[in-house]
């Protein structure tokens, strides 16, 4: 898998940045479209399992008060695993325009990659199953495919079993 020249957001000019190979694959994104995930396989044609949805979520305490978790779209993310993943009480989904200005993308295309605020990060251990994931790469109707060693790498996130 070759790098490819940058798709002109944060996260595929930071990959760049870092030397990490990676793929863009661009598919049609509809406005009626709600689950944004669940639209990207389908319009990709990849396994929901392999396609990983960035989720912010609120951790209620300690700075920053917010979290990254990366799951599966076929899966939902565990509120209580993740808690205990980041070391909080509890956690709670990040309202939407929270989350948006929080990472600097638009809700529907959060990369968990280049976000305008560092924050902690979890990959759902289930990742390691595959050479390769896809992730948003920044905005509605374009994925970014890379192994989940180099996401991990580039966000500094963890591994933990998140997801249900």
């Amino acid at each position: 898998m070759a790098a490819r020249p940058s798709g002109g957001t944060p996260a595929t000019d930071a990959l760049t940045a870092a030397g990490i190979a990676f793929t863009t694959h661009a598919y049609t994104h509809h406005d009626d479209s709600r689950d944004f995930g669940a639209e990207a396989a389908r319009e990709l044609g990849v396994d929901e399992l392999r396609i990983f949805k960035t989720l912010v979520v609120d951790v209620g305490t300690g700075r920053p008060p917010l979290a990254v978790g990366i799951v599966p779209v076929a899966g939902q993310l565990d509120l209580k695993a993740f808690a205990a993943a980041v070391g909080a009480k509890r956690a709670t989904m990040a309202k939407p325009a929270e989350a948006s200005r929080s990472s600097g993308y638009v809700v529907g295309g959060i990369s968990p990659i280049a976000q305008r605020t560092p924050l902690p990060t979890v990959l759902d251990e289930t990742a390691q199953l595959f050479d390769t994931i896809l992730v948003s790469a920044g905005k509605r109707g374009l994925q970014v495919e890379l192994a989940p060693a180099d996401l991990l790498a580039i966000t500094g996130a963890t591994w933990a079993d998140i997801a249900r």
